[in-house]
């Protein structure tokens, strides 16, 4: 069925029935196509009979957990996936950011924070925005925004949405020092400008994907204390 408003279509993930039973009502409520499931293993079933435009999953369930979901989920997925958990610890961030999270809310959330970052998830991935300039091509980088790939030195890179829309807006402003709280603004939003372990992960991904060959730190520059500095090369 499509979602109320062509809004999107939204798949929660959860082994709490009140979770799920209150985020699938305010989720509808707000026009967005809902299904639930109680663990990774119900998810992936489901996923392949209906396609979510995002998927919003805890961490910790039985069976499968929300770390080996979005790692299942990323092997052959790009829809944005965003994790719920009551650990806030910077470590456990670190790691669901590793498996294939694109965001991370921490519990107790706000109606109005969850709706601010699944609205900010599905804008960034959605096919509809096609910007008005489809190809960047500057120094070594040869990148299409509508088919979303990415060339570097005519060597294909295959990289996650987030990092995706990261080196977009990097190579957009080559030479340029962007600090930490303009590019986590720009890639997650307003809400997530006092979460910089996203960035250590989010450019330590880039960085390896972008230089496999090369080594080092060569296009993207850190600037000690302020951000970071991107080099598109010749």
């Amino acid at each position: 069925m499509a979602p109320l408003n062509g809004k999107g279509n939204i798949l929660v993930v959860d082994d709490e029935p009140q979770i799920t039973r209150v985020l699938k009502t305010t989720l509808s409520s707000y026009g967005y196509g809902t299904r639930t499931a109680a663990d990774g293993d119900e998810a992936l079933q489901m996923m392949k009979e209906w396609s979510p435009d995002l998927l919003i999953t805890d961490l910790r369930m039985p069976n499968m957990d929300g770390l080996e979901l979005c790692r299942r989920v990323r092997a052959n997925s790009q829809i944005p996936i965003i994790v719920l958990s009551v650990r806030g610890e910077e470590k456990i961030k670190v790691q669901a950011l590793d498996a294939g999270a694109d965001d991370y809310v921490t519990k107790p959330f706000s109606t109005n924070e969850l709706l601010a970052r699944v609205r900010a998830s599905l804008r960034r991935s959605s096919a509809k925005e096609e910007p008005e300039v489809q190809i960047v091509e500057i120094g070594d980088f040869h990148i299409d925004l509508q088919s979303r790939s990415v060339l570097v030195k005519d060597r294909s890179l295959h990289l996650t949405p987030k990092e995706f829309d990261l080196l977009v807006y990097l190579a957009r402003h080559p030479g340029k020092v962007l600090t930490h709280r303009a590019l986590l603004s720009a890639i997650w939003g307003e809400n997530s400008v006092e979460q910089p372990e996203y960035l250590r992960v989010f450019v330590g991904h880039l960085r390896k994907k972008l230089e496999a060959d090369d080594g080092g730190s060569r296009y993207i520059v850190t600037e000690p204390w302020v951000g970071y500095r991107f080099e598109p090369g010749n």
